[in-house]
């Protein structure tokens, strides 16, 4: 697999259109620290690491268990995009950063992963990792 947060964004989106409650996604630190951010802006319930059963016996590989948000039966989160792909990075300053009231833009900086309001308070830059609505 050459772009696994791209993998991630599209297990959540097709969950979410088959009406799902919760997805299982391959762990890594990026995949969990990128819904940990997406939780802590309130588009999912809840995130936890787990250990999953198949069958009788238990599986070898840890995975991220996402829970989703709805309102009165629809889900909080309408889309989901990858801004920057592996063959076009996608990079802003500070500066550049523009204000969105109906998008969050999620950002890889220097000091981990943010949301776009919080690098431009800090007045940091990154690569744009994708943006949910």
């Amino acid at each position: 697999m050459t772009d696994p947060i791209a993998d991630m964004l599209t297990r959540i989106r097709n969950a979410l259109s088959a009406g799902k409650a919760e997805v299982l996604i391959p762990f890594s630190k990026i995949k969990y620290a990128l819904a940990k951010v997406i939780e802590k802006e309130g588009f999912f319930t809840k995130v936890e690491k787990v250990l999953p059963y198949t069958g009788d016996k238990q599986a070898k590989f840890y995975e991220i268990k996402i829970i989703f948000k709805f309102n009165d039966d629809c889900s909080v989160i309408n889309g989901v995009r990858r801004i920057s792909k592996p063959g076009c990075r996608t990079y802003s300053g500070f500066f550049k950063i523009k204000r969105n009231n109906y998008k969050t833009a999620i950002l890889s900086t220097s000091r981990g992963l943010m949301t776009a309001t919080e690098a431009k308070r800090r007045k940091m830059g990154g690569e744009i990792l994708c943006e949910i609505w």
